[in-house]
């Protein structure tokens, strides 16, 4: 990997960092400001906010109620860059009020360049895991399971 991927793979890691911290300290405008102007997020119950301006909105409304005092947790599994400009990274993740056990729910973002030269997210899909469907799928179906990373 030369510099340059690796500087942006800083970069990247960088962003993800500033996101999270932004949900740390209940700050929406922050958290929105991780995102492009047309960006998606589509939230684990499902709902889905178009673009920074509504993410950052609709996400302080749920930090000074819903999300109040919660952190959210982060461990990057991949980054994959497709380009100079485009990353997916995946993601395990938490949000609560104390550290959790195990990192339960799984998110893959789309990050790219934008004009400023400056790493955003484009979108993001988060999920619950469901460890026990999965081993049930596994053990009748063992040709299913993913490769280990």
């Amino acid at each position: 990997m030369n510099t340059t991927a690796h500087t942006d793979i800083d970069a990247i890691r960088a962003l993800i960092a500033r996101s999270q911290d932004a949900w740390n300290r209940g700050d929406g405008t922050a958290y929105g400001a991780c995102f492009t102007a047309d960006a998606t997020d589509v939230t684990y119950p499902g709902t889905i906010y178009w673009g920074s301006a509504e993410i950052g909105n609709a996400h302080q409304v749920l930090f000074d109620s819903f999300l109040k005092g919660t952190k959210l947790w982060t461990e990057i599994l991949d980054i994959r860059r497709y380009g100079t400009d485009t990353a997916v990274i995946v993601c395990a993740g938490e949000s609560s009020k104390k550290q959790p056990k195990k990192l339960g729910k799984r998110a893959t973002y789309t990050v790219v360049r934008d004009a400023d030269a400056e790493w955003k997210i484009a979108a993001v899909q988060k999920t619950q895991r469901k460890p026990l469907l999965e081993a049930i799928t596994f053990k009748f179906q063992p040709a299913s399971r993913p490769a280990q990373r």
